[in-house]
């Protein structure tokens, strides 16, 4: 199993590069970002200094989406550090939640983020490509490389992450969840004609290590306020209650009344009051190490191939030197 840290742009950038590079000691093999150009710093500028600082660490958006960039200016980002670095970045792409409504705009549409995927990938890859019906290569990439992975929780974006992502990003650690999701994944992907077993399955989700759970619960209660925006997309869509999306994802966003999204990935965020202890518990990993290692194994079981670890509290350098110590030799990384 692969390790990963998650990150947000917070300035200064020189912190950010600093835990990546400490990351990286550490036997975690990715670091990610979140993308909104509003609420952080712009990630890619950031990733040329973590990957300047860093040996051999993958850098990429955990999200994404096709709607704040046009997809030839995404794609030469992407090909421009793989240019300058080795290639040595991943696309994770989803429709766009904070990135987008905090500009005002809905997120994408699933229509438009299939023929995202294709277009970045192709055109990172030095490939020709078809971007608001105008044929476009960029004629100076050479052995481009650059795996795209798609961020999903509903039926129809299960299935579209298998028919074109090279890899699926479930944000949450629910071992019950994450089989279903895994297996609808690699169902479309097979009936697609694709070996679902090419399919990279990274599972990403706040983890904190630590005998009081109280505490820990509380530093980690955001990730459940920033899922159910999703679930609660979901949950517009299909009903509640809908054969189509298990009650296990959706049940507790019943109390949720609306969103704030100048706390959002915060610990202490007031717009996650509603997430009860049990879905902490349940989405995130939580206690002293050896917990971590044994639902890590689960899931690696379930056919998860990378965690990444959302490090938004006061923790994260305890967290991750305690990974590099006990949770990532445990686990072969």
């Amino acid at each position: 199993m692969d390790f990963g840290l998650v990150l947000q742009t917070d300035p200064p950038a020189s912190q950010v590069v600093s835990l990546m590079r400490r990351a990286e000691r550490n036997g975690f093999r990715y670091g990610w970002t979140f993308d909104s150009a509003v609420l952080w710093q712009e990630p890619f500028v950031v990733y040329s200094q973590i990957l300047e600082h860093t040996r051999t660490l993958r850098v990429g958006p955990m999200v994404t989406n096709p709607g704040t960039r046009t997809w030839e200016v995404t794609a030469s980002a992407f090909a421009t550090l793989n240019d300058m670095f080795g290639n040595r970045t991943v696309c994770g792409i989803g429709r766009g939640d904070s990135a987008m409504r905090v500009a005002g705009r809905a997120p994408n549409t699933l229509a438009r983020l299939g023929e995202a995927i294709d277009a970045i990938r192709d055109l990172a890859e030095g490939r020709e490509a078809v971007v608001d019906g105008t044929a476009l290569r960029i004629p100076w990439i050479r052995d481009g490389r650059l795996p795209v992975w798609m961020a999903a929780y509903g039926p129809k974006a299960l299935a579209l992450a298998g028919r074109k992502a090279d890899g699926f990003i479930l944000q949450l650690a629910d071992p019950y969840l994450t089989e279903w999701m895994v297996t609808s994944v690699r169902e479309a992907a097979a009936a697609a004609g694709r070996d679902p077993a090419a399919i990279t399955i990274c599972v990403a989700a706040p983890a904190y290590v630590g005998e009081d759970l109280g505490h820990a619960r509380d530093q980690c209660r955001w990730f459940g306020g920033m899922v159910g925006n999703h679930v609660a997309d979901l949950v517009g869509r299909y009903g509640e209650h809908s054969s189509m999306v298990p009650d296990e994802l959706t049940a507790y966003v019943k109390a949720r009344q609306g969103y704030d999204y100048s706390h959002h990935g915060r610990a202490g965020n007031p717009s996650a009051d509603f997430v009860p202890d049990e879905i902490v518990d349940r989405f995130c990993l939580l206690g002293p190490a050896e917990a971590h290692v044994e639902k890590l194994r689960t899931l690696r079981d379930l056919g998860v191939d990378q965690f990444a670890v959302y490090a938004m509290h006061d923790a994260r350098e305890a967290v991750i030197d305690t990974y590099g110590s006990h949770v990532i030799p445990a686990l072969g990384g």
